[in-house]
Parts: C-alpha cells; sequence; structure tokens
C-alpha cells in the first residue's frame, strides 16, 4: 500500500481528513435542555392526547366488533364487521397525522383496498379481506392498555418532578398549626415529617430537579412504544413496501438501461459511425484515382488508415465505458488502477477483498467509481484523491475522497442524484459528505451478492 498521502484518511478516516476539521459549536448540553425543549413538551402532549383517544379507539372497536361477531347468524354481522373496520382505519389516518404532528414520525399510508367490482358488497368484501383492516383493529385494541400505562407514568414524573423543583417558591401557602410545642408548619399534632427548614426545602427541590431532567427521557422511550405500535400496525405492510420498492427499483433499472442505450446510440452515431462513413468515402475516392494519380491515391489510403486507427480506439473507449475486458479478467482492483490512471489527478487505489463479488454488483461498483472520479477530474479542484473499496458482512464498500472545494450535492436533477437512484435499485446506499470549502467523501454501499444472484 502506498503511504504518500493515503495514511490518514479512507475507512478510518476521521474529522482530520487533509487537515480540515470542524469546530464543535458551545451550547448547553442536551440533558439540561431537555425538560423545556419543544419537543419534550410535543411527546408529553402526545402521550396526555392517547388516552382519550385511544379510550375512544378502544370502545368503538370492542362494542362494533362485538355487536357484528353476535350478528354473523344474520347477514347484519358482515356490514357492522366491516364498518368497524373502516371506523378503525379512520382512527388510524387520524393516529398517523397526530404522530407526525407531534412526533415527527412518518409513515405512509397501508395499501389501499383493492376493490375489483362496483357495489357494496364488494367494499366490504375487500374491507374484511384487507390485512391492513385487521391490523388497525389490533391497533386499536392494544393501545388501549399501554396508553393508560404511559398516561399515568408520564403524568406522574411531570407532576411530581416540577412540583418538587418549584416547591421553595409554594411551599409558604401551607397552613400553620398552633400546638403545644408552638408553632408547627405543614402539619399536625399526628404528624412529624416537615419540610420546613432551608437543608429539607433544598434537598426536596433538588430531587425535583433530578426527576425533571429524567422525564423527559422517560418519556421518550414511551413515544418510542408509541411510534414501533403506528409503524408496525398502522404503515403498510412490509410485503407491500418491498413491492413497492421493487417496483420503483424496476423503473429505475428501466430508465438507466434506456439511457445508457441512448448514450452508446449517440456516442457510436457522433463518434465511430461518423469516422466509418468518412473512411468509406476517403476509400472511394482513393480507388477511382488510384489508376489516375496513384501518388494522391496512396496518401488517402494512409489518411484513411489513421481514420481506422481513431475509430478503432474510440471503439475501445466505449467498450470500456460499457464493461471494461479488464473487470471481467482481472476484477475491480485492475480495473479501478486503469480509471485512476486516466484521471486528471493523482488518485491512490487500494482494493481489499477476499474474493469478488457478484458481476452485477462488481459492474455497478466499477461504474460508481468512475462517475465519482470524473467528477473529482471534471469539478473538484483537487490536487490528490483516494479510492478505497472493502467488504464489511455482506455489503461492498467503497469510498471516494479529495482535497478539493467541496460542495457537492446530491439533491436531484445532478449526477450524483442518478448515481444514488442506480444504486438504491439494488438496495444500495450513496451519502454524500461534501462541506464548502472541502474535503469531500464520498461513500458507496452495495450487497455483496444481488437477489438475483442468489
Amino acid at each position: 500500500m502506498a503511504t504518500e498521502y493515503g495514511q490518514g484518511y479512507g475507512r478510518d478516516a476521521g474529522p482530520g481528513f487533509l487537515g480540515e476539521g470542524v469546530e464543535g459549536r458551545h451550547r448547553l448540553p442536551a440533558a439540561l435542555r431537555a425538560p423545556i425543549a419543544a419537543r419534550s413538551w410535543k411527546e408529553l402532549g402526545y402521550l396526555m392526547l392517547s388516552l382519550p383517544v385511544s379510550i375512544l379507539m378502544f370502545t368503538f372497536a370492542v362494542t362494533m366488533v362485538s355487536l357484528g361477531a353476535g350478528l354473523l347468524i344474520t347477514f347484519l354481522g358482515i356490514p357492522v364487521l366491516a364498518a368497524a373496520l373502516a371506523g378503525c382505519r379512520g382512527f388510524g389516518a387520524l393516529e398517523r397525522a397526530r404522530a407526525r404532528g407531534l412526533l415527527g414520525l412518518e409513515v405512509a399510508a397501508p395499501e389501499p383496498l383493492r376493490v375489483r367490482k362496483q357495489g357494496p358488497m364488494a367494499w366490504m368484501g375487500a374491507m374484511l379481506k384487507s390485512g391492513a383492516s385487521w391490523r388497525h383493529l389490533l391497533y386499536a385494541v392494544l393501545h388501549f392498555p399501554w396508553a393508560v400505562f404511559a398516561f399515568a407514568v408520564a403524568i406522574n414524573f411531570w407532576a411530581y418532578g416540577w412540583a418538587m423543583l418549584t416547591y421553595p417558591l409554594w411551599f409558604w401557602v401551607f397552613p400553620v398549626w398552633v400546638g403545644q410545642d408552638g408553632l408547627q408548619l405543614y402539619g399536625d399534632e399526628t404528624h412529624r415529617i416537615y419540610l420546613d427548614n432551608p437543608f429539607e426545602i433544598t434537598l426536596t427541590a433538588l430531587l425535583g430537579l433530578l426527576l425533571t431532567l429524567a422525564t423527559p427521557w422517560i418519556v421518550r422511550a414511551l413515544t418510542l412504544v408509541d411510534g414501533l405500535l403506528v409503524r408496525g400496525l398502522l404503515g403498510p405492510s412490509r410485503l407491500a413496501t418491498r413491492v413497492v420498492e421493487l417496483e420503483s427499483d424496476r423503473g429505475v433499472v428501466i430508465d438507466t438501461a434506456a439511457a445508457d442505450l441512448r448514450r452508446i446510440e449517440r456516442d457510436l452515431h457522433d463518434g465511430a459511425q461518423a469516422r466509418l462513413v468518412a473512411l468509406a468515402m476517403d476509400l472511394g475516392l482513393a480507388k477511382e484515382k488510384l489508376a489516375e494519380d496513384p501518388e494522391a491515391a496512396a496518401r488517402m489510403v494512409g489518411e484513411a488508415h489513421g481514420e481506422v486507427k481513431t475509430a478503432l480506439q474510440e471503439l475501445r473507449d466505449l467498450a470500456r465505458g460499457i464493461h471494461p475486458a479488464v473487470l471481467t479478467d482481472r476484477g475491480l482492483d485492475a480495473a479501478l488502477s486503469a480509471v485512476a490512471s486516466r484521471c486528471t489527478v493523482p488518485v491512490q487505489v487500494e482494493v481489499d477483498l477476499p474474493s469478488r463479488p457478484a458481476p452485477a454488483i462488481e459492474g455497478i461498483a466499477y461504474f460508481t467509481v468512475s462517475e465519482l472520479l470524473q467528477n473529482v477530474s471534471k469539478h473538484s479542484r483537487a490536487t490528490r484523491a483516494y479510492v478505497d473499496v472493502w467488504r464489511v458482512d455482506n455489503r461492498l464498500m467503497l469510498q471516494v475522497l479529495d482535497n478539493g472545494a467541496g460542495g457537492a450535492d446530491a439533491s436531484g436533477g445532478s449526477g450524483l442524484a442518478g448515481l444514488a437512484e442506480r444504486l438504491d435499485a439494488v438496495d444500495g446506499v450513496l451519502v454524500v459528505d461534501s462541506p464548502p470549502g472541502g474535503p469531500t467523501r464520498v461513500t458507496a454501499e452495495l450487497p455483496w451478492r444481488h437477489a438475483s444472484a442468489g
């Protein structure tokens, strides 16, 4: 491994890559800000609202399902059960909106009903067959006992914490009792525990401070359970989510393949094809002049020979951009070294792989590094770059770093956005860290074996 400038950054690099660092901002610690933070009060409000909402949901669900089950001996039980499930789906929409507004939890709506025919009977059948509807019913039943528990824990910790913390401000409101031993505060002759001296008042306030500081984190832990319930029971099922992802990935793959075909067609039309047409015309002219002017014909043949070499080089470059032979024959190490040698800045390449990944993943990894190094050459204004490839469990990791100007943006419409979509189509991830002024660190993660590769 070369050490000219490869040490100090790469997969183990910290914030000091290429001498750059970001100074931390001094601010109040999160533990002290939590009791007055807007997030904490929103989460507390969520738990306070959960109790009345869960009472309504539980009452509606149990009443309607019990009524529908009792009426199943007649036809009326079916529409009652369908109405119960529809009502639970309506409560589910309310719960998703409540979680989005107070917890910042984005949960997509479940898969819609698939009503194949028109009419109420078809709608009731679709409602009763919908797994999402029954998950909403299960949420309405399970959320009630949890909401009671969460409400009791949150309100007690919050009330006792703030009451004890502010005790020095309001302890004087207690009445006094004049007994045989003189003036006594906060009790009567049957109670001998009084909080009436500075030490006891201070100790009470300190205990209240501890409770107040702990309450936001307890509330946050309770809302995490609520988030799991909402996400698991009120969102789309894993199967439906996976189907949507696969449909989206298929669209990305189709669009990418179409774009690649258009690029290949454009390169052939504007490059090698145009040269071959000109070559055919030159050879035709040379053939006509062969008898009249052999020397001119020989010159034209020589020029045509040069055009043939240029066309062959363009065809080789085009083939290398699609899938280079060196990648197939020798793997990523040799292929990425060849790409790095064509970069306009010095590039150090380190590939540490125990074996070769799936061919499709290997091709995507090559294309990703090639595109990133092109960005380094064209836009970064860097003087050096580094490529690191390694394996972690069943994932192929790629990292490209440069000491350029930074400011790379992976938002929609950029080349990095298209690269991220291509990786996402095979369950990959692209992360761009490029603050203004640099350095730029782009990390890509790919599956070692694609699903279709077994």
